[in-house]
């Protein structure tokens, strides 16, 4: 098969062309801009394309000749736009099925603009004359790099004694490439992802400081202490309103659970918090 990658650059897209690859399929990897992560593309075997999810002229090159894709949009403003134009291009090309990344909170009645937009977005993609797969992840272990005050090793989020399995995104690239690589079993079906094991965020930051040989702490914050964190560290207006939504949601349990849906489709067992961190080391800085 010959397979669309959007976002390859990126996490969940990066680990997925990876995975692809390593099946013996043919990978088209679309990026935003030629860089060091696209070389590093070109390099493991797949074919790098520049262009803008936004341009249906760029879109739709991209998915000549393809025969599955998947689509990522950042959170950021335009992602209803994305989707009308890959919809648009992979109807033009006759791409045969789409795998959709939204999210876990993705409803109609979202307090977070992007999580309603990712709910709207898997209604438009349901139109599509192909098969449609929508992943639906809790908060990927991801943030755990992102988040910390490692200067004091505190973790302070707005989640008070709520619970997650984090989902590394490694995990997810497997998941999207079994589904790529065999779309029709997935027809129709949505898939929330989830790492292995439900745990607050006091259990969480145990768990990075046994994988990192040092301690952190998890420090509940209030949401406006969040979202002043937020505006300080320069994050934009549309991110900022979904990460204070979402923390309220997750307070409220909308990213709690556990399923066995990447073990069932990959065959392996999802990441644990304390082995993605020692996997992910040297993200940690010191």
């Amino acid at each position: 098969m010959t397979i669309l990658i959007t976002g390859a650059a990126g996490r969940t897209g990066g680990y997925a062309v990876r995975a692809l690859l390593e099946r013996g399929h043919r990978v088209r990897a679309l990026v935003h801009r030629a860089d060091e992560r696209a070389e590093r593309l070109t390099a493991a075997g797949a074919d790098v394309v520049v262009g803008d999810l936004h341009d249906l002229d760029a879109v739709s090159r991209a998915t000549e000749g393809v025969d599955a894709a998947y689509f990522v949009h950042p959170i950021a403003p335009g992602l209803l736009d994305a989707t009308a134009v890959l919809l648009q291009a992979a109807e033009e090309n006759g791409v045969g099925a789409l795998v959709n990344m939204s999210q876990i909170s993705a409803r109609r009645d979202a307090g977070s603009n992007a999580a309603c937009q990712h709910w709207l977005g898997e209604r438009l993609l349901d139109h599509f004359a192909g098969t449609v797969t929508h992943l639906r992840p809790t908060f990927f272990a991801e943030w755990l790099v992102l988040f910390p005050d490692f200067a004091a090793g505190e973790l302070r989020l707005p989640f008070a004694d709520a619970r997650h399995a984090p989902i590394a995104a490694e995990d997810q690239g497997r998941v999207i490439a079994a589904v790529l690589a065999d779309p029709a079993p997935h027809a129709g079906k949505t898939y929330p992802l989830f790492g292995p094991v439900e745990l607050d965020h006091h259990a969480i930051t145990e768990a990075m400081s046994r994988a990192l040989g040092r301690k952190f702490t998890y420090v509940p914050v209030g949401l406006d202490e969040f979202r002043a964190d937020l505006e300080r560290r320069g994050h934009p207006a549309h991110r900022v309103q979904h990460l204070v939504n979402v923390a309220v949601d997750y307070r409220n349990g909308i990213f709690a659970g556990t399923n066995d849906v990447v073990r069932t489709l990959t065959g392996v067992e999802p990441l644990t918090v304390e082995e993605f961190v020692k996997r992910n080391r040297g993200e940690f800085r010191s």
